[in-house]
């Protein structure tokens, strides 16, 4: 069997979040840094954070809402039939 073929392992690793928490873990890395924990996160948070580059959220949200607007203003094939047997019946009634 080969020898030291393992990494080290360092019992209290630090992972430093850009949004300043520390968090100690064991791990093969002394020092870890990340831009996202479970502090800051919007997942955990529940605040939305978005970075809109050249409109592309607000392009997409105003497609989302036109199409909800779109789809409101729909009507099922029921709802048609129902309204023109009701003008239908409004002639043959004025007749």
């Amino acid at each position: 069997m080969k020898t030291n073929t393992h990494p080290t392992y360092h019992k209290d690793a630090v992972i430093k979040c850009a949004c300043g928490s520390e968090l100690t873990i064991g791990s093969t890395q002394k020092n870890i840094s990340v831009e996202l924990c479970h502090v800051c996160h919007p997942f955990y948070t529940g605040k939305q954070k978005l970075i809109d580059t050249a409109r592309r959220v607000e392009k997409f949200q105003a497609k989302v809402s036109k199409q909800a607007d779109v789809a409101a203003g729909r009507k099922g094939k029921k709802v048609k039939k129902a309204e023109q047997a009701k003008a239908k019946a409004a002639k043959q009634s004025d007749k």
